[in-house]
């Protein structure tokens, strides 16, 4: 009976798991309000009862997948040595960042279509705060100590992000001739924000 209910939990784990790769690769690929859940039940290689048994609908969905990203984005910071001078530390935040999208430019195309939309909600949102927050704290520490511009913490991190998304924009849309160097990028968001 216990190797059954085992069983049960990880094909019931396998599922789900699948469910959410497909949906992300589609929803990345096609967009956030042109993928049906019957398209993502297909490309899963389930039945849309499946889906609806772990998501109540596809907005929940969507949410899962939201906060899946942000909490492997929030992991990325610890990457960074905090015995480092602050420009160091934020140097090395960006291109750890900017490489995590890289190499997963699903994770990247499915958050640019929900910058501005209302599929994710308040309480996610929030949560999804928490993978800037050891950036916030850096940028505080770099403000007392009089490194970095005297500016709201919340605009300094929409400057970073727009210029994240800019570099990101770029790189995964033109040949590997015509991409920028990242470490120009990086030195010109820190001229951005340095005192």
């Amino acid at each position: 009976m216990e190797y059954s209910f085992q069983n049960t939990y990880i094909c019931n784990v396998t599922k789900k798991e699948a469910i959410l790769h497909a949906a992300l690769d589609l929803l990345a690929a096609k967009g956030v309000h042109d993928t049906p859940v019957s398209e993502i039940a297909k490309a899963a290689g389930t039945g849309m009862g499946t889906i609806y048994n772990y998501f109540a609908n596809k907005e929940i969905l969507i949410n899962e997948i939201y906060l899946r990203i942000k909490e492997q984005e929030e992991t990325l910071f610890l990457q960074v040595n905090k015995d480092q001078p602050i420009k160091t530390q934020f140097e090395h935040y960006l291109t750890v960042i900017i490489e995590f999208f890289i190499q997963h430019p699903t994770y990247f195309n499915f958050l640019q279509q929900l910058e501005a939309s209302p599929i994710i909600t308040q309480e996610n949102k929030v949560k999804g705060k928490k993978s800037v927050e050891m950036v916030a704290v850096l940028l505080k520490n770099g403000q007392q100590h009089r490194i970095i511009k005297n500016f709201d913490i919340d605009q300094i991190l929409v400057f970073i992000g727009g210029a994240i998304s800019s570099y990101l924009k770029q790189h995964l849309n033109t040949s590997k001739k015509q991409q920028t160097s990242l470490k120009n990028h990086i030195r010109m968001v820190w001229d951005g924000i340095k005192e």
